[in-house]
């Protein structure tokens, strides 16, 4: 594996979770107006819409099992997607972003048990660097109750999704399995909605141009950048490189005066940094003992 293809991935997921970490301000205007499902299902559908325009003939080129493995990721990734929603209902937002960065300890667990990859020990050290990181960033305190267990199961499904996306994802096929994914996630949405009738629109100009941003550069563009990212490396890196979000999160809060700057943020910053710089330098040290001989393996 190069410096150029070891690099350019991460540097993708990093401007993914720069992105996700931007959009937390607009989600909480735009679900204190509008039913959070019918936003889900709305954001999504524009994206499914867009990527279809964009790659029908990226998608014909999967197959049929490039396409049906497409709609099993994409089904999980929108369960989750509701049940992280659901959750955030019942419980703090800082709460539920500690639990739904979780997936970071359930990956190398899910990748141990259902694909028999070896961890090395410096990516156990990592992923208790990103939990404790992730902790000291979103908790004052925590009850476990129904949210938390919503919210934790969600973050099992990310963490399945981030497996099995490591596993199909080549770099040739990331458009058509991008633009699949965005189809299941939208039809899962839509479903949800069912049961009052269908989604609603968003309510005036400024939700819909905070819709657009999140289903076409959130959406669409970040599960395209995942997808494109999780074809050159393996999913427990990944997973470590993506709980940079919070630390994202929290830079946006501080630069738009909604939050203030502290040492558990200066403390649970480092910690995550610290925790991808060493997974950054684990394929290079474990190299010449073939820990990631293998194009998937960790």
């Amino acid at each position: 594996m190069t410096a150029r293809t070891t690099t350019l991935p991460t540097l993708g997921l990093l401007a993914m979770t720069a992105v996700w970490g931007s959009t937390f301000f607009m989600i909480k205007d735009v679900v204190a107006r509008m039913p959070v499902a019918d936003f889900l299902a709305v954001r999504f559908a524009v994206a499914a819409l867009a990527m279809l325009v964009l790659f029908p003939r990226h998608v014909w080129r999967l197959g049929r099992a490039g396409i049906a493995r497409g709609f099993a990721l994409g089904a999980i990734y929108g369960i989750g997607q509701l049940l992280q929603t659901w959750g955030l209902q019942l419980i703090a937002p800082s709460v539920s972003g500690f639990a739904t960065g979780m997936y970071v300890v359930f990956t190398p667990i899910l990748a141990t048990l259902l694909l028999g990859q070896r961890m090395p020990g410096v990516v156990w050290v990592a992923v208790g660097m990103a939990t404790a990181g992730l902790a000291l960033l979103s908790l004052n305190g925590v009850s476990v109750d129904l949210g938390v267990w919503l919210t934790l199961a969600s973050a099992s499904l990310y963490a399945l999704h981030i497996v099995l996306l490591g596993q199909w994802s080549r770099p040739g096929g990331a458009f058509g399995l991008s633009a699949v994914q965005m189809v299941a996630i939208a039809l899962v949405c839509l479903v949800a909605t069912l049961p009052h009738g269908g989604p609603v629109a968003p309510p005036d100009r400024a939700a819909w141009l905070a819709v657009l941003y999140m289903a076409l550069i959130a959406g669409a563009g970040a599960m395209l950048m995942q997808t494109w990212a999780q074809a050159h490396m393996p999913a427990t890196r990944a997973a470590i490189v993506m709980t940079t979000e919070p630390v994202f999160a929290a830079a946006f809060a501080v630069a738009f005066g909604s939050d203030v700057f502290g040492w558990r943020m200066l403390a649970g910053g480092a910690l995550v940094l610290g925790a991808m710089y060493l997974v950054e330098l684990a394929p290079r040290r474990s190299a010449a003992v073939g820990a990631e001989a293998g194009h998937h393996e960790v």
